[in-house]
């Protein structure tokens, strides 16, 4: 699903975000991306669904060379990826059905089939009396909750979620861990930068660890290691 070959992120003038990065993350797996801010878990985020080009390396997603792409192979793995942030990014203006919707009509679906879909996520994520409710007026869970939904409307193959629970307190940040799990049972692969090493404990997931660009450790690999 995810492969990146030797894979660096040079910044001007000399900032090494990323150095020589190799992983492999097969298809249907849930992996947590922990280090400390500046440790490159948003960069290397980037790099798979190209905000971001490598400076050197190959990154191959479902099948694809992302480095090689042009814009319309951009979009299209776009299409892909479903994208939670920390911010949740919502439109202010818009309710919780349209702006899970957009993402949807965005990309060519019909504008009641985009509001079907939407609907029926925001019922599966608890949120089936607030179609209707604009950001402002929901909390921060619920934001985010309508920010999950929004990634899920055109069903990607691999879902991003970087610092997902960081404006939510420890309960909440539980739940909507617990969504992301939910997320992963359908198949979906799942990958989640945090810092948040108490909540990582408490999920019996991969976890990489980066520090200063670099992977310093893999626990798929340390629990092949061991079982030799």
């Amino acid at each position: 699903m995810v492969h990146l070959f030797r894979v660096s992120k040079i910044y001007p003038p000399n900032h090494a975000a990323l150095l020589d990065i190799y992983l492999q993350i097969e298809k249907g797996e849930f992996v947590f991306l922990c280090g400390p801010s500046g440790a490159g878990k948003t960069t290397l985020l980037k790099l798979l669904f190209r905000a971001e080009v490598a400076t050197e390396g190959q990154i191959i997603v479902n099948g694809r060379n992302v480095t090689r792409m042009n814009g319309a192979g951009v979009a299209c793995l776009r299409q892909e990826i479903g994208l939670v942030f920390q911010e949740f990014k919502l439109l202010p203006h818009m309710t919780a059905l349209e702006n899970v919707a957009l993402a949807a009509e965005v990309v060519g679906t019909s504008r009641r089939e985009s509001r079907k879909r939407a609907f029926h996520l925001l019922r599966e994520l608890g949120l089936k009396d607030k179609h209707d409710a604009k950001p402002p007026a929901l909390s921060g869970g619920e934001q985010q909750r309508v920010a999950i939904a929004r990634a899920l409307v055109n069903d990607p193959v691999l879902v991003l979620a970087d610092e997902p629970t960081g404006n939510l307190d420890a309960d909440m940040a539980e739940e909507i861990m617990g969504l992301f799990l939910k997320i992963h049972q359908r198949g979906t692969t799942v990958m989640i930068a945090t810092h948040d090493t108490g909540l990582v404990k408490r999920i019996s997931q991969r976890v990489i660890s980066l520090l200063r660009g670099r992977v310093m450790s893999d626990s798929n690999l340390e629990d092949a290691e061991a079982s030799l």
